[in-house]
């Protein structure tokens, strides 16, 4: 197996958060992508990471609007994940059909019942290979229900976190 195909299968067991990256088109039309490389920055100043391919539509517009959102997902959003995944057929702005949208301080489409979600500007971006690196100051955080279970993506598939570990020490 060359090295390329086993890199693959190595992320194929990283775990992550499913996350739905929204920005709007030079007219405000919405466009969105389900992604998983995305992670925190810093907490002071409030920072997002968001890896996106350089060929969708967030990919496209985020340098060009100089907004994004990240919207990170509950186990029953998975139909929502799968749509803005490419997986339902539908494209640009008929993925907002499925799941209910509202705008944040920046415009930004955020996805209502989400765990979280994180409204940008786009401080930067940085162009590496196939993809963009989207750096994001947070303007604004929502909170959803804590009782929810995250959506969780690994080998292929989607799951949850159905325990807590604790560390010793901890309560």
């Amino acid at each position: 197996m060359d090295e390329i195909s086993l890199f693959k299968q190595g992320m194929r067991r990283v775990s992550g958060a499913v996350t739905i990256v929204t920005t709007l088109g030079p007219r405000g039309e919405r466009r969105g992508v389900t992604a998983t490389a995305v992670c925190s920055l810093t907490a002071e100043p409030p920072a997002v990471i968001a890896c996106i391919h350089r060929e969708t539509s967030v990919g496209q517009l985020a340098p060009l609007s100089g907004i994004f959102c990240v919207n990170v997902l509950a186990l029953d959003q998975r139909t929502t994940a799968e749509t803005f995944a490419g997986r339902s057929g539908h494209v640009g702005e008929e993925r907002f059909r499925v799941g209910a949208w509202a705008r944040l301080v920046s415009g930004a489409p955020t996805l209502e019942g989400a765990l979280a979600c994180f409204d940008c500007r786009l401080e930067r971006f940085v162009e590496f290979s196939s993809h963009l690196l989207l750096v994001g100051a947070v303007s604004r955080t929502l909170i959803g229900q804590k009782a929810a279970e995250p959506l969780i993506y690994v080998d292929g598939g989607f799951t949850t976190a159905t325990r807590e570990i604790r560390s010793e020490g901890r309560k």
